[in-house]
Parts: structure tokens; sequence; C-alpha cells
């Protein structure tokens, strides 16, 4: 990043502006993951029952590789600050090419009889631990790069712009998926194209996004070039000043580990996991859902057009959040947690009684619109909480939170919902409660997060 990449704004003194072809790269990195992940997920109920395998197992599969993300995402982030954003962001592709080829040879395999159900699910857990170890070098990467070079008031929308991505991302792969299968392939197609495709924005990548290895320390221009995004919303046009702080940041020397415990970021961090673990276990529960509530057991195959209808519905309203709501109205990290809550917890009420597919894409719509203004929320108090310098451990915490709700919240969703579904979306409306609860005691107003320094 150079000084051209800052320009001057009548509002808001001096604001980051990142190059539109750099965004567009790292939109595209969040993108392929998302909708390979979400085409994953309405192909993997059919894929299941034709297999002839328990809804619970299927859900227990991703358990591995989400403790592998929780575990390794705050590494990854460690990693980017000494050997720099690109370089994890190819990490975190190569590592979801690798898994999504890996286990789709996996699932056809059982699919056509050369493995038992078992060992199905055992080689494609082990292979989808790819993407949980290697994968998560990804997202916390991206988030340090557009955090280190955002101001304070518009880090919110930056980041839910970067978070759109997922959103489109989820939206893109459940309509790809069923157009992707071909006869010689079937239900694996997905995890194949997906592969191809994230090859080409690895390739895109490597070729187009400038390096950003730091080779050795500096003075002046050379250190305060990665960090001009000044993190504070009170910026001076004058440019002078933010390079003098960012100098003397550069110069304050290593940062030290940022814990899970700082008392900075405890709030947001338990609403993330409380938040995550109600999304993940609704996002677990729906493929199932479609399958009993339209009665397509018997005709697992069927279920991929359904699935796909309501995943997209719900990617839809996660964009309406993103893309529309948080930047019409200005919403902050606070606001977007609470109102997110409130609208996720209607939309697993209505899920609880939906009969009819209309009845679930409206329940599912509005959860995802709910969880759509949490997730950007609950990011974006992390990083306002905590230092520029600590920017990278903060993006890879937040990853670790996300990764942690889907170790056992998909499984048990699933679980209960399979013992008795009413069981199983109260569970998931007291999540949603207990965040709002939270977010009203602890959380520090918005107004106070954008002073802070």
């Amino acid at each position: 990043m150079n000084r051209s990449d800052l320009q001057p704004d009548s509002t808001a003194g001096l604001t980051a502006t990142l190059p539109r072809g750099r965004l567009a790269l790292l939109f595209m990195v969040m993108l392929v993951t998302a909708a390979g992940n979400t085409a994953m997920q309405s192909v993997m109920p059919a894929i299941g029952t034709a297999l002839k395998v328990q809804d619970f197992w299927i859900s227990l599969a991703y358990t591995w590789s989400a403790l592998l993300w929780m575990t390794c995402a705050p590494m990854w982030a460690r990693r980017s600050d000494k050997r720099g954003r690109k370089a994890m962001m190819a990490v975190g592709l190569m590592g979801f090419v690798s898994s999504f080829s890996l286990c789709g040879v996996a699932l056809y395999l059982g699919l056509h009889g050369y493995l038992g159900p078992i060992a199905t699910l055992l080689v494609f857990a082990l292979f989808r631990s790819l993407y949980g170890g290697f994968g998560s070098a990804a997202p916390p990467a991206v988030q340090a790069y557009v955090a280190s070079r955002t101001s304070r008031a518009e880090r919110t929308q930056s980041l839910s712009l970067i978070s759109s991505s997922f959103g489109l991302g989820t939206v893109l792969g459940p309509a790809l998926a069923p157009l992707l299968i071909v006869p010689q392939l079937g239900l694996v197609s997905p995890f194949l194209a997906f592969a191809l495709i994230a090859v080409a924005v690895l390739t895109a990548l490597r070729l187009r996004l400038p390096n950003d290895d730091p080779a050795f320390a500096g003075r002046g221009d050379v250190m305060a070039a990665p960090f001009s995004a000044n993190s504070d919303s009170r910026l001076r046009s004058d440019s002078s000043r933010a390079d003098d702080e960012d100098e003397d940041e550069a110069q304050g020397g290593e940062v030290p580990n940022l814990a899970w415990t700082d008392r900075r970021l405890r709030p947001w961090l338990v609403a993330g996991l409380l938040g995550g673990h109600a999304q993940a276990a609704v996002m677990g529960i729906v493929g199932f859902l479609v399958l009993d509530r339209l009665g397509l057991r018997a005709t697992p195959e069927l279920g991929a057009g359904p699935t796909g209808m309501v995943l997209m519905a719900g990617a839809l309203a996660t964009l309406l959040a993103q893309w529309g709501i948080i930047p019409m109205w200005h919403l902050g990290p606070r606001a977007s947690c609470l109102w997110g809550m409130v609208l996720a917890g209607a939309g697993v009420a209505l899920l609880a009684v939906a009969g009819s597919l209309h009845g679930i894409i409206v329940g599912v719509g509005l959860a995802s619109l709910g969880f759509g203004l949490f997730r950007p929320g609950f990011t974006a108090g992390a990083s306002l909480v905590v230092s520029r310098a600590e920017q990278g451990q903060s993006a890879g915490i937040v990853a670790s939170v996300n990764g942690a709700a889907y170790i056992v919240a998909p499984a048990l969703g699933v679980w209960l919902y399979g013992h008795s579904p009413w069981i199983g979306f109260a569970v998931i409306e007291l999540l949603c409660a207990a965040v709002i609860v939270l977010g009203l005691k602890s959380m520090a107003s918005d107004q106070a997060l954008m002073q802070r320094r």
C-alpha cells in the first residue's frame, strides 16, 4: 500500500481506500470458499442418505475440521504478521483446493461401493481436516489486511463488505451446485468444480496482489505503509500526523500476544461463541429439516434442489443485511449484534413451526437476516477494541471463534432435532437470548467504540 491509497474525504478527514483490483481479489478469496462450503452443505444430506448413514454422523464428520480451524486460525494470524497477509491467503486457498479435491474423491468411492459407509465418512473427515488446518489461514489474513487499512468510522462497513462475500458465496454455492452435477461424477461434482475455481483465484492472487512480506525493520515511509490507515475516526486532514503516528507505532517493538481472556475482547468473544453456535446449529439442521418436512427421505436425490433454494434465500437475506441495512442505517457493532439476535430468534421460531417449503424459506431468511447483522457487528467490535498493531491477532481469534462454533453445534443441533425438534429449536432460542442479555449489559456503546483510541 502506498500514499496514493489514502484519499481525503470531505466528511471524514482522511480515510483509507483499497484499490478496486485488490478489493476484488480479497472478495474472491472469501467468496470461493463460502460458495464451495454451501454447495457442499446442499448435497451432503442427500449423499449421507444415499450412503445410508444417520444424519448425526454426517454432521459429526465436520467436527475435527472445525476443531483444527479453532486451533490453527490464531497461529496463522500471528504468522501473517511476520510473513505477510498475501502468503497466508495463498496457504488458505491451497488448503481449500486440496481438501475439496480429496473429499470429492472419497465420496465418489463411497457412493460407488469402493468404500463402505463408515470408511467413507472417516476418509471424508480426514480430508476435510485439511480445510480446517490450512484453509483457516485465509480469513484472518483478509480481515487483518482490511482492518489495518480502514479508519474506525469505516471499519464496520468495510468488514461488512468483506463478510458479504460469504453471503454472496452462500447464494452462488447452492445455486450452482445442481448445475455443476454431471452424470459421470454425480453428487460429488461440485467438490471438484469448486476446487478448480479456487485454483483460478489462487493464480490471480499470486499474480495480481502485491507482495507484503515484512523483510526488515525500517523507519518512516517504509514501515508506515502497511499501517497508513489510522484506526481513529477523528483524523486530522493533515497527513503528516498520520505518518508520525504510524511511525511511532511501528517503532514500538514486538506486539505482545493477545489473549482470549483480554478484558477488551471478552464480551465480543463470548457473544461470538453464543451467536455462532446458534447459527451453526440452524445450518446443521436445515438440510435434514427440508427432507423431513417435504417427505423426501425415500428420494434423497430430490432434496438437493429444495435445500439449495432454502440456503439461497438465507444467503440473499444475509446480503440484504450486509449490503443494505448496515450501510444505509450506519449500524455500529453493538446495534448490529442486538438487532441481529432479535431477528434471528424470530426466524428460528418461524422455522420451528414451518410445514411447507415456503414457510421454511421465510424462517431461514429471517434468521439469516439476523445472523447477517450479528456477524459483522461481532467482528467489527472485536477489531475496534484493540490497537491497530493487534489487528492480525484479533482477526485470528475471531476466525478461531467462528470455527469453534462448528465443532459441536451442528452435530449437537441435529442430535437434539432428531430426538425432539422442539428441544433443538428451544436451545437455539436460548443462545440468541443470551447474546441479547450480554450485549445490553457488557458491550460498549457504539459511540464509545468510535471514540476509543
